[in-house]
Parts: C-alpha cells; sequence; structure tokens
C-alpha cells in the first residue's frame, strides 16, 4: 500500500480551491458582486485552503492526535474543528494547534470526547 503524503494532498485542495474561486470570481455575474465587496476574492479562498492545510498537517504530525479524527475547516479566518476524539486533553492540543497557524482569527471548537456528550 503506497503512503499518502498529507501534505501533498493539502497543497493539491488549496490550489483547486483556488482555480475554482478565481473562476467563480471572474464570471460576468459575479463582477458586479465582487465590486460591491459582496463576495470573498480569491485570496480569502486561498488564504483558507492554506490555513485548513497547515492546521491539518500539524495535527497529522502531532504523534498523540489521530489526524482521522479531527476535521478542520476553515472560512475567513475563522477555524472550525469536529470529530470525536479520545480524551480532552487531545481537543487541547487540536487547539493549541490551529491557535499557532498564521492567520487564525478565531477557532470555533466542536470536538466531542468519545462516549461523552
Amino acid at each position: 500500500m503506497k503512503r499518502i503524503n498529507l501534505a501533498a494532498i493539502a497543497a493539491t485542495i488549496a490550489l483547486a480551491f483556488g482555480a475554482h474561486a478565481l473562476a467563480a470570481e471572474t464570471t460576468p455575474q459575479n463582477e458586479s458582486k465582487a465590486a460591491s465587496g459582496s463576495t470573498a476574492s480569491v485570496g480569502e479562498y486561498v488564504d483558507d485552503a492554506v490555513i485548513t492545510s497547515k492546521i491539518k498537517t500539524a495535527v497529522f504530525q502531532d504523534s498523540t492526535l489521530k489526524a482521522t479524527e479531527i476535521n478542520v475547516e476553515t472560512h475567513q479566518g475563522i477555524v472550525q474543528l469536529t470529530g470525536f476524539v479520545k480524551s480532552r486533553a487531545d481537543i487541547n492540543q487540536a487547539v493549541r494547534l490551529a491557535r499557532g497557524v498564521k492567520g487564525v482569527k478565531s477557532i470555533k471548537n466542536d470536538m466531542v470526547v468519545k462516549g461523552r456528550q
């Protein structure tokens, strides 16, 4: 079984988001919205994807956390962490890692310890 490089996947996703955002941003229908400031810029989409990628990479590289248990989404610099983890310490560590990434404005922690609700 081949090992998948998480950083390569994250970079590919970031590029895909950026290309998709660029295509969406440059359509004639969106030009008036862009002029009024009602849509996010391509840079914001790419920034969010980079933030998400950096957090996922940090979680993956942390030997105390299971990257498959923690989901990361970012919108306008606001990071949402979700998933079921084994302990409160895992939640605290994931939040700590997310806070350490440049560009994170705030964190919404929706992680839950397995067996507790």
